[in-house]
């Protein structure tokens, strides 16, 4: 993926996508050399006589060599900054997340989000994304074409994807094209790498924090007998750090008790000419035992499903499909409680594309559709039941004009349950004004059914139910005196920015954004009455479960980033509001934090680059959070005039202050890792790290027990060691 193919007797050529696949259209009949380069494999040349009116397949294959020439990566890198809309996306690679230190021994994609322009994470434990002012329901996630509801642990530091075996993610902060919906604030298409073809291959890999196994090769080798191959690739990764907490990290005055297990596996049958078909399925699982001696809390989703990517003869189209069925479960139960809170969504998504090449240009168009079952039960309520269909049908065009490039497309998502259409154009443009220096601009109409059940009252809380909005929900008719005709939630993006190239090795990017958002649907935190007869004159939003609130979201982003291949250097800077309207107030909601810094630095050292050093350090100001005003003794009089009220015991009720008034301490962290790596062999590496976390031992404030007035901090100082082999 991502290699540049010239045409070296035009000067002109092409890079090519995620699948490795490209299309040169419009050559002369005659005898063409192509010349291929990819980042960490041997330049390749290759005749090809072009025939009037024939379409010619080819199938290169490269190969790799022992050391990156980064002259290539710089061109291919520009070659797609001047090709590519490029707004609000990062293209991230296994090798650009290794660049980050690794902490407990296993660099994450959830560790290299965290970095990301424009995202927000809320914590050490239990954090959440938060990604320009949406809250962490609005960002969509696809592993191989299949939704993930949750791909983050409890920990907060490691994703349910193993770094190993990512082949591309495209992270989506804002202003995505028509062939992503049914989300307000981004998208993660994930995409994994196919099992080894020609050997069995693996890694093995055990640190303080846990352990990892990847094991992958062929089933049917192809060759000339056969023009073919089936391969295979097996994940497991798991923690256990409520084990290790006790013993290595004595220090601390409780265990860490995050446990998770994840497995993930995947066949992949090949031709030779690129078309492929792949299987794959997983089992991602998540526990935490006793946290505070609070609760317990667990989630569980299990997965499986297909692809399939087609080149037709004779075409330069590519055809894309994908159907894949899954179910998550969440689940938590209170120490002074018997009873257990669940969370149930069940359901399937298919769709299928098709991408025409016209020369540089591209005509991309397909359709959609994801069914779920929602369950939800709380303490005090009964199961509620919820079924949800959303069809889509999308068109985008990718149109280059000299210097200008345009992407319009166009979604029409249909939302069965609420009987909604809705028509959401969005537009994507480039201005190459030189080589060195682009600008940039990106504005869509986004919607979503899809909602949680989180209260947002505090930053720290680890169940959610999912439910898809209804008007049978218990929620209101009216906002601010109008009557509400639908309650699909929108949001309008408007993005601009530019790029420049400052040095060979230096890239500023730069941009701002305005988000606005309706008809979100939450919990209500005013509710003041039951919803019966006795209160028919009271006010929708003073009885309702439900309430419907406006927001918006602004502020800009800055990324300076420097890569001379040895040594890597990456600057973030985010500033953000983030505000929320509900019938009283406007507030900020509790993840809306204004500065957030971010700094890394990797070091590849020795002729081999054997030896390698990262940093990272973070700092993000103070999140909103509502201050107890008073704790008072309720007595509910259910004795009427009898009630004993100088001797009954009440309960314990916290009166709360105005709504997120005040802010959290500012959060900042260092982290370190440093990696050696010894070449045992051929094909065996091994690789020895070591890494430590909050490496000043900084007390960062994780919430206050409103009850007993304890502090709860985030990780303390946590070392850790591992080692890695490969085969």
């Amino acid at each position: 993926m991502f290699a540049n193919v010239l045409v070296k007797d035009l000067g002109t050529g092409v890079a090519t996508d995620v699948n490795g696949y490209f299309v040169l259209s419009k050559l002369k009949e005659g005898n063409h050399e192509l010349v291929v380069t990819s980042i960490g494999y041997e330049t390749d040349t290759i005749s090809v006589l072009v025939e009037a009116k024939k379409v010619k397949s080819i199938n290169i294959k490269l190969k790799p060599i022992a050391v990156e020439l980064s002259a290539f990566e710089v061109s291919g890198r520009r070659e797609s900054a001047r090709n590519e809309s490029l707004v609000s996306v990062e293209k991230v690679t296994s090798r650009d997340i290794q660049q980050i230190p690794s902490i407990g021994g296993q660099a994450d994609l959830a560790q290299y989000i965290q970095v990301m322009p424009g995202v927000v994470f809320s914590g050490d434990q239990g954090g959440q994304l938060y990604i320009r002012g949406g809250s962490a329901i609005q960002n969509k996630v696809l592993l191989d074409g299949m939704v993930v509801y949750n791909p983050f642990h409890s920990i907060g530091l490691f994703s349910v994807f193993e770094t190993d075996i990512i082949r591309n993610a495209e992270i989506y902060t804002g202003g995505f094209n028509a062939q992503y919906g049914g989300r307000l604030s981004s998208v993660m298409d994930i995409t994994t790498k196919d099992g080894n073809k020609k050997r069995t291959s693996g890694k093995l890999s055990a640190s303080t924090f846990g352990g990892r196994f990847l094991l992958e090769g062929p089933i049917i080798k192809s060759s000339e007998e056969k023009n073919y191959s089936l391969s295979y690739l097996f994940t497991a990764k798991n923690s256990y750090l409520s084990k290790t907490s006790t013993s290595i990290y004595s220090y601390m005055d409780k265990e860490l008790p995050y446990d998770f297990l994840d497995l993930y596996g995947k066949l992949t049958l090949a031709s030779d000419n690129g078309s492929k078909i792949n299987l794959f399925g997983f089992n991602f699982t998540d526990k935490v035992n006793q946290y505070e001696s609070i609760a317990d809390y667990s989630w569980d989703n299990k997965a499986i499903g297909a692809n399939f990517l087609l080149l037709p003869g004779n075409s330069s189209a590519l055809v894309e499909g994908v159907l894949a069925y899954s179910d998550y479960t969440m689940k938590m139960s209170e120490t002074s409680s018997e009873q257990e809170r669940m969370s149930n969504i069940g359901g399937f998504n298919l769709g299928m594309s098709v991408t025409n090449f016209f020369g540089e240009d591209q005509l991309k168009y397909g359709v959609e559709m994801i069914g779920n079952t929602t369950r939800t039960s709380f303490e005090t309520a009964d199961t509620a039941t919820d079924y949800s269909t959303e069809a889509a049908a999308y068109i985008l065009y990718k149109w280059i004009l000299g210097p200008i490039l345009l992407e319009p497309s166009v979604r029409m998502s249909y939302y069965a349950s609420l009987g909604d259409v809705l028509i959401e154009p969005r537009f994507a443009f480039k201005f190459n004004i030189t080589d060195n220096f682009r600008l940039k601009a990106a504005a869509g109409m986004y919607s979503q059914a899809f909602i949680d059940t989180k209260s947002d009252r505090d930053i720290v809380n680890l169940f959610s139910g999912y439910l898809t909005v209804s008007p049978d929900l218990n929620i209101v008719s009216h906002f601010r005196g109008e009557e509400i005709t639908s309650y699909v939630q929108k949001s309008n993006h408007l993005i601009f920015g530019m790029e420049y190239d400052i040095l060979k090795n230096l890239s500023l990017n730069v941009e701002g954004y305005y988000k606005t958002m309706s008809n979100l649907t939450g919990i209500n935190k005013d509710k003041l009455y039951t919803d019966d007869a006795d209160h028919t004159d009271k006010e929708d939003f003073l009885k309702k479960e439900y309430i419907i609130e406006e927001g918006r979201a602004y502020g800009g982003d800055l990324s300076l980033k420097y890569d001379n291949g040895r040594l890597y250097i990456w600057t973030i800077y985010s500033l953000g509001w983030v505000e929320r309207t509900n019938e009283k107030q406007t507030y900020y909601p509790h993840y809306d934090r204004r500065h957030n810094l971010n700094i890394l630095v990797n070091y590849q050292m020795l002729k081999d680059r054997s030896l390698e050093i990262s940093l990272r350090w973070n700092y993000g100001s103070g999140f909103p959070y509502t201050p107890t005003a008073s704790m008072i003794e309720s007595v509910d009089f259910s004795d009427g005039i009898n009630t004993d009220y100088i001797n009954a015991n009440g309960e314990l009720v916290t009166i709360y202050g105005d709504l997120n008034s005040k802010r959290l301490p500012d959060y900042h962290r260092f982290d370190i890792s440093v990696k050696k790596r010894f070449e045992i062999g051929k094909h065996s590496i091994l690789e020895l790290d070591l890494s430590v976390t909050n490496l000043y031992n900084r007390n960062n404030l994780f919430y206050y027990n409103r009850i007993t007035s304890e502090r709860v901090d985030q990780l303390p100082i946590m070392p850790s060691v591992g080692m890695t082999f490969t085969f």
